[in-house]
């Protein structure tokens, strides 16, 4: 879809330093979009590094695995490509290279990297690995093959402090969730030390609080998201205990997908991709914090937020809000009502010409992110315009929220003048957007 194409329009600046957004489109330091998907994370020293699946030609298909640096989780810059395909093998161009992860083997003073390997009908379900001497390598590919005989399809790494590592994945036709120790060169599966029999896991991720270990995963819906879960156990062979979810159950974990969870000081950042099928390359990065107040680890929503690692807290951002019912309703848009919307109510019916102009919005005179509070009941995206002091309309991405009455937000960047703003949402577009409760103007950028 072309309106997918958000960076074709100027009026929006995409998300480079300073803060986290998730869900908006983020840029490295030459201002190319970030391609890292289903990411893993390694820390060496002070530094940062992301590996991820460069999909930019908008197809599974393996392309690279990209290599990121930052010092702050904020800020990323592109580094050489870590993987690249190798005719003839099953990390070619006509192959799938996905999730991958990366960790150091102290012993060998090696960079070994894991990642799901497959054909292009996902029917070969293997691991694959490939080592270098250097965090982003490149990497010299090793060989693919299915661990101890069964499938390996989404698939993780977790480092225990003994220097014992482990892969995570989803087997048996994605039916059991098994965890398998490596050998001491991490090329290898020895044995497996627990299964989740019929547990139908996938994008698995552990991190160890306080000797208890966490497992973060999803169930199994294609490209569509559900929710995620946490299970825990004091031991990865388990026992594991029962499902729990990480956020709210109708929100399908924020309309997205775990990839990697990390700990940050006592809390943690869940780090997620949200998937757009029809335009791989432009899904996006949903990393919230996480936090253990309630004994367990639970996102915590956040429009605009950023880390301070030295201290191990993050800070989320606070902004002016603005109600919906508040503006001015066009054409055939209405007043809704409802229980789930902010003041009880809500514009619909806006698109198709219904449209809602607020006035009065405050800004600084720079460019300033806006969450947008919405509802779309659909399981397609919807999206809307959005017009400031009669500029051209800028397209706003709205997937499935999970119901007509469940609120999820997306952010919007653009340039407000100092004082006083007109906001038209939804003018000039024949389709439908999501029900509008309420924008959030932050002045942090």
């Amino acid at each position: 879809m072309a309106y997918k194409l958000l960076s074709v329009l100027s009026t929006i600046a995409l998300a480079r330093a300073a803060v986290i957004v998730p869900g908006a489109s983020w840029t490295d330091t030459e201002g190319n979009v970030i391609q890292a998907h289903g990411g893993g994370f390694l820390k060496v020293d002070t530094t940062y590094y992301w590996f991820g699946e460069d999909k930019v030609l908008d197809s599974t298909l393996f392309h690279a695995v990209s290599c990121y640096t930052s010092t702050d989780l904020e800020t990323w810059t592109r580094q050489n490509d870590a993987l690249t395909p190798i005719s003839g093998t099953m990390i070619s161009t006509s192959d799938v290279v996905e999730r991958p992860k990366v960790i150091f083997n102290s012993k060998n003073s090696e960079y070994v990297m894991w990642f799901h390997s497959d054909t292009s009908n996902y029917g070969a379900a293997m691991v694959g690995v490939a080592t270098a001497n250097t965090p982003c390598g490149p990497y010299t590919y090793k060989s693919s093959w299915k661990p101890l005989g069964a499938d390996s399809r989404d698939e993780g790494l977790f480092l225990d402090d003994d220097g014992t590592a482990y892969l995570l994945y989803a087997s048996d036709n994605n039916q059991d969730f098994k965890i398998s120790m490596l050998d001491a060169n991490y090329y290898n599966v020895t044995e497996q030390v627990s299964v989740l029999t019929g547990a139908t896991l996938e994008a698995p991720g552990v991190v160890k609080r306080d000797d208890i270990y966490y497992l973060i995963a999803s169930h199994t819906s294609g490209w569509d998201p559900n929710p995620n879960k946490v299970f825990t156990s004091s031991s990865l062979a388990g026992p594991w205990s029962a499902q729990v979810d990480i956020a709210p159950e109708d929100t399908n974990t924020y309309y997205s997908q775990n990839a990697y969870d990390m700990l940050l000081g006592t809390n943690g950042i869940y780090m997620g991709d949200r998937w757009d099928v029809s335009a791989l390359g432009s899904s996006t990065y949903i990393w919230f914090p996480l936090s253990w107040a309630s004994g367990l680890p639970v996102i915590v929503e956040a429009d605009v937020w950023s880390v301070d690692l030295a201290a191990g807290t993050y800070t989320i951002a606070t902004g002016t809000t603005y109600e919906a019912e508040s503006g001015t309703l066009g054409g055939s848009s209405e007043l809704l009502t409802d229980s789930s919307y902010s003041g009880g109510e809500a514009v619909g019916y806006l698109g198709n010409g219904g449209t809602l102009t607020l006035n009065n919005i405050l800004g600084i005179g720079e460019a300033q992110w806006i969450s947008l509070y919405y509802a779309n009941g659909d399981s397609t995206w919807r999206n809307t315009t959005l017009s400031v002091n009669g500029g051209a309309n800028v397209v706003i991405q709205q997937p499935s929220s999970g119901g007509g009455h469940v609120i999820q937000s997306v952010p919007v960047k653009v340039n407000l003048k100092n004082g006083a703003n007109i906001l038209t949402f939804s003018s000039g577009q024949a389709n439908y957007a999501g029900d509008l409760d309420k924008i959030i103007v932050y002045t942090t950028t």
